[in-house]
């Protein structure tokens, strides 16, 4: 069960305001995957194309921005699910898809466990956040491919979810290709 206040949508913000949140969640995302959740805030302004000010107009403090781009990822990768099983040649196809961009997901948020582990109480909602928006995605996507016969019956969404996250923790470990594992595994979900 989720903290209602945690997660009610904001409220409306100006169109020009919107961009700006949008293009610095945007680039906090790529600047914590690139160099961590440290990463000086001027450069992302810098990849944002805003001035520091703007940040910190929009997201108060370091853990405000982080919490935000935690549910902007989030967001895309539960809104990627239904779009991709209305474009994808097969229901698999789109499951295929949708594990890759959850892997993107993951990879940012490995960026920002440590800060989202921390006693912040804001940070313990989260999780079951997290858990409230992506296990019914891919549910649906496991479900689509289930009733095609493409995937065998009685997968578990969140079993699948925890698998691909335990493959995606040793990213730092050199060598280790986490991306091609999961695409081992889901290839080894395909029946047919």
């Amino acid at each position: 069960m989720t903290d209602r206040a945690s997660t009610a949508p904001p409220a409306r913000k100006r169109a020009d305001a919107q961009r700006n949140e949008q293009a610095l969640l945007d680039a906090a995302a790529a600047a914590f995957g690139a160099s961590g959740v440290g990463v000086p805030v001027r450069d992302i302004a810098a990849r944002a194309g805003v001035g520091v000010a703007t940040i910190y107009r929009h997201f108060p403090t370091r853990a405000d921005l982080i919490v935000a781009v935690y549910r902007h990822q989030v967001e895309a990768c539960a809104e990627a699910g239904p779009a991709l099983l209305a474009e994808c040649p097969s229901p698999y196809d789109a499951l295929a898809r949708w594990i890759d961009l959850f892997v993107d997901f993951l990879d940012t948020k490995h960026g920002l466990a440590a800060v989202l582990q921390s006693d912040d109480p804001g940070h313990a909602a989260l999780h079951a956040y997290f858990l409230d928006r992506l296990v019914p995605v891919c549910k649906q996507l496991l479900d689509s491919a289930v009733k095609v016969g493409e995937v065998a019956p009685r997968l578990d969404p969140l079993g699948l979810l925890y698998a691909v996250g335990n493959l995606c923790a040793g990213q730092a470990v050199p060598r280790y290709d986490a991306r091609r594992m999961v695409r081992l595994m889901i290839t080894g979900l395909r029946l047919r």
